[in-house]
């Protein structure tokens, strides 16, 4: 399996094949809106708007499993995402990222690059990858890593 057969639902419901973002590079979060990382979010999107001109895609992934930080529904995600939070990278439906029900986009990033001390699981929102423009997972940061420092590695990606 490879990044770019995998599909997910958007947050208005609509399946998107990440086969979408073929060629790009990408960043894949996951995201809450009640955590102590969620101003992360502003850093998130002025990352986006410095590099989506030259591939960068920002991929929003919704959580509930880290301290029921994301508890509402997709109606009070989007709106958390355009007025508290105003972003313009696409957000998905919640997903899982651990567990028997984890979605098999996290499958896939946590079997390429692991964590810490070589754990698979993530630890709390706002765990980020760096996937390169050929689908592979290039790096993982953890969820205190802000969206600024990732600057290099993003430029980085994008000369590839």
């Amino acid at each position: 399996m490879d990044i770019f057969s995998i599909e997910a639902e958007r947050l208005d419901g609509t399946p998107e094949s990440l086969d979408t973002y073929r060629g790009k590079v990408l960043l894949v979060v996951n995201v809450a809106s009640k955590c102590g990382f969620t101003p992360q979010y502003t850093g998130l999107e002025k990352l986006y708007q410095d590099y989506r001109a030259r591939g960068l895609e920002i991929l929003a992934f919704p959580c509930n499993q880290f301290g029921h930080q994301e508890p509402g529904d997709a109606e009070e995600i989007a709106s958390f995402c355009s007025t508290t939070y105003p972003v313009s990278f696409p957000v998905f439906a919640k997903i899982d990222v651990n567990g028997e029900s984890a979605h098999p986009l996290y499958q896939h990033l946590k079997s390429e690059k692991t964590g810490l001390l070589g754990t698979g699981g993530i630890k709390w929102n706002f765990t980020k990858f760096l996937v390169g423009r050929d689908g592979r997972v290039l790096k993982r940061y953890a969820p205190t890593d802000k969206p600024e420092s990732l600057r290099d590695d993003i430029e980085a990606a994008l000369a590839d």
